[in-house]
């Protein structure tokens, strides 16, 4: 039974710190685990691969939390400014519970409604008075934007530290670009009394432009919004970088393999019948072997990514289809 959960747990992830941690874990008690959503931007496919994630922690008895990071998304050089962060909070929320497909709607929890209470500021305080302004300013490189760096950009990483201990969970879940805010909160969180905890980090989703481009909010052509039309999820991915044969950097081919099948578990990719029909794939393995040795080709990924994109995230498409106006409101990003 552990075994199974670990395998459940581990699947699919960059990293996780650490294995051992794991497993004198889930031998002792019932765990807890986070994932937090600064809300700076559009919802969108690249978020799914971490989201979809949770749903493997839900199956292993963990229980799962979403941070709404509304306090985060401001202090990152003012990505959402704050006089907007409600409504991005409701879109974000709304977004989520609508384009995951939970079996088990995850409990949701608002950043405001924790980091502002004396307890967790002064702890921000206890974080600065040992942290140098070097180290605090490579945990927040990968994620933070940087450009010119602020003081909220520093804070940033602490605060994100600091979330694991106000939440009380012994997991926290991101991308693999987190990866040095997570491992600041395991060094640390012990040095003001609070224990390590572990750290699960996911691949990133490759850009839709390919290599050299990262998949982004705010870079135009990257990403798919998780509200695109039917005829735009078409479009992007018809010009999605894919070349034939190759896995690097190839974000169609990423997408069955660390969103589509820990979903469905088994799919079916149409080809031609002088190119071996209907063919059935049970794992990310196998689809990387029959990618590479030529059996499926780029428009036979390229047409059922879209065909996948579409039926799936039907329901918050229509959601923002019929309540556009929070979508005027939000502006024409999140279009």
């Amino acid at each position: 039974m552990r075994e199974e959960k670990e395998e459940l747990i581990l699947r699919n992830t960059k990293e996780f710190f650490t294995k051992e941690e794991l497993k004198e874990a889930l031998d002792r008690r019932n765990l807890r685990a986070y994932l937090g959503r600064a809300i700076t931007g559009p919802l969108h496919i690249g978020h799914l691969v971490s989201l979809s994630k949770l749903k493997d922690l839900q199956k292993a008895d963990i229980h799962v939390i979403i941070l709404l990071a509304d306090i985060h998304a401001a202090l990152d050089d003012l990505k959402a400014k704050w006089e907007d962060l409600d409504i991005r909070l409701e879109y974000t929320k709304k977004a989520t519970e609508l384009a995951v497909g939970w079996e088990k709607m995850p409990e949701f929890a608002r950043g405001r409604d924790f980091q502002l209470t004396r307890d967790y500021e002064m702890d921000i305080f206890k974080l600065a008075t040992i942290t140098k302004v070097k180290e605090g300013l490579h945990a927040a490189s990968e994620v933070t934007r940087m450009s010119d760096p602020k003081v909220s950009e520093v804070i940033y990483p602490i605060m994100q530290a600091l979330d694991e201990e106000y939440l009380n969970v012994d997991i926290q879940v991101g991308g693999l670009d987190q990866r040095h805010i997570l491992m600041y909160a395991r060094e640390y969180l012990p040095k003001i009394g609070y224990r390590r905890r572990m750290e699960l980090m996911m691949p990133l989703l490759p850009s839709l432009k390919g290599p050299g481009v990262k998949m982004s909010s705010s870079i135009p052509g990257t990403k798919i919004p998780v509200t695109a039309s039917e005829e735009t999820i078409r479009k992007l991915i018809n010009s999605a970088y894919c070349p034939e044969k190759s896995l690097e950097g190839n974000p169609i081919v990423s997408l069955i393999d660390l969103y589509v099948l820990p979903n469905e578990g088994t799919i079916k990719i149409d080809r031609e019948e002088k190119f071996g029909g209907t063919i059935e794939i049970k794992s990310p393995e196998e689809m990387d072997r029959l990618y590479t040795e030529g059996s499926v080709h780029p428009k036979d990924v390229k047409e059922y990514v879209s065909s996948y994109l579409i039926r799936k995230l039907k329901p918050v498409r229509e959601y923002f289809e019929s309540n556009s106006d929070m979508l005027d409101k939000l502006g024409p990003e999140f279009r």
